[in-house]
């Protein structure tokens, strides 16, 4: 039956706001309660076990204290980690994870030659490599660690921002839609659409930059409707944001890039 319970989810830190408002515009009459786990952000540069520690103490969160009905685990970090576990221990929590978009990318290249930027957790997990080797036959991938380019967004640290990109991007090859160039690349987390300006001055405006957003709002979408769990409300849905960090920087991110006018309350798990 319709349920107006929240939606719960959740990311290391803002990075997950990318995600968010892509929910928010495909369901706009469902409530969300987002975590930022900025007290322990970043996750990429974190082993696995840290990572499913957070994931597992978010998600009995999100269920105990605030009743959500399904859970969207927007950190690549997380998913790559977490998600198969956080599935097992919670089986009737409708769970929507995040991975680098590379099959939206592939209908999208002519080349055949892909970019794929990412932090180096989600990139040396058992699960990217899965995905990854199960399409191996079909482009080239070129893979680029960012380390360090999540905190830096995180932190709105322009300098930061321009010198890892300077030392990153290059490194992966020409980018343009010539044979032999990278004509689609894949942004392999929440923080890099931020960005999209500055990659843009690398890639031009030829190539395709994928990220997960758009797609993940349309899955959960469909699950929750799958399971006739949509809200019936009419009006516009309610929005709590929440962060184990410091909370002026991340509310006035939200201010800009979600055009709410939420404050991020500090909450302790």
């Amino acid at each position: 039956m319709p349920s107006k319970r929240p939606i719960g989810v959740f990311d290391s830190g803002i990075g997950g706001l990318s995600i968010l408002k892509a929910l928010r515009a495909e369901l706009p009459h469902e409530s969300f309660v987002y975590i930022a786990d900025s007290g322990n952000a970043p996750y990429g540069e974190k082993g696995d076990a840290f990572v499913i520690e957070r994931s597992r103490a978010i998600a009995r969160t999100l269920l105990k204290d605030y009743g959500v009905k399904a859970l969207v685990v927007a950190c690549n970090t997380a998913t790559a980690a977490a998600v198969t576990l956080l599935r097992s221990e919670f089986p009737d929590l409708p769970l929507v994870g995040v991975e680098p978009a590379l099959k939206p990318a592939l209908r999208l290249s002519q080349t055949r030659k892909i970019g794929v930027i990412a932090t180096r957790g989600t990139l040396e997990s058992a699960k990217f490599a899965a995905l990854k080797a199960s399409l191996a036959d079909q482009a080239e991938f070129v893979i680029q660690p960012c380390d360090g380019l999540a905190s830096a967004i995180e932190d709105q640290n322009a300098t930061n921002i321009i010198a890892l990109l300077a030392t990153y991007m290059p490194a992966m090859g020409q980018f343009g839609t010539k044979n032999g160039m990278i004509d689609t690349l894949v942004l392999g987390c929440t923080h890099y659409p931020f960005i999209n300006p500055m990659l843009r001055q690398y890639t031009g405006d030829s190539v395709h930059l994928i990220d997960t957003g758009i797609p993940v709002a349309a899955h959960t979408k469909r699950i929750l409707a799958n399971l006739h769990q949509l809200t019936d409300e009419k009006q516009f849905g309610q929005l709590r944001l929440l962060s184990t960090g410091p909370t002026q920087h991340h509310t006035l991110l939200a201010h800009e890039w979600l055009k709410v006018p939420n404050q991020f309350e500090v909450i302790t798990i």
